[in-house]
């Protein structure tokens, strides 16, 4: 005789309701009522676009020159980026990239300012301004900026 094979069915597990934990009821915050404040002064013509605020502050030297903390501030806020270590890290991958170019041989367009380039001097005789003696002057390289119109049209204004 031959056994008949059986199928086995599985029933379908079925899901028991999960209880539910109480939650502790939170006080509501109390909210402090927002007072009208006065309009700001217009001290100066910020324009505050998408968190940038498109002003430049004014370098404390009295030659006019930006110190490197003053820099990375303005670039900070100009850019609206939130802290001043990543104006730190734009400024040195910026610079990375123009060093790595220029090494290269490559023109860098900034656009609305000029372009950075290259450029190979030839040799020359030269001479010596105390003695008038004539000297070899060697080729060289030499890091030169051409400005755009625009750049110049916005700084040299008559």
């Amino acid at each position: 005789m031959a056994k008949a094979a059986k199928k086995v069915v599985k029933k379908p597990a079925v899901k028991k309701p999960v209880a539910k934990k109480a939650t502790p009821v939170a006080k509501k915050p109390v909210v402090a009522k927002k007072v009208a404040k006065a309009p700001a002064k217009a001290t100066s013509k910020a324009v505050v676009k998408d968190g940038k605020s498109q002003v430049i502050q004014k370098p404390k030297n009295t030659n006019g020159s930006f110190t490197q903390s003053e820099f990375l501030e303005n670039i900070r806020s100009y850019c609206g980026l939130d802290k001043r270590s990543q104006a730190k890290d734009l400024v040195t991958d910026l610079h990375k990239l123009v060093q790595d170019s220029l090494v290269k041989g490559y023109k860098i367009p900034f656009f609305g300012l000029g372009k950075l380039y290259v450029r190979t001097t030839k040799a020359r005789v030269g001479r010596n301004p105390q003695t008038g003696e004539p000297t070899n002057i060697p080729a060289r390289k030499r890091v030169r900026f051409t400005p755009a119109k625009a750049l110049k049209e916005a700084v040299l204004k008559k």
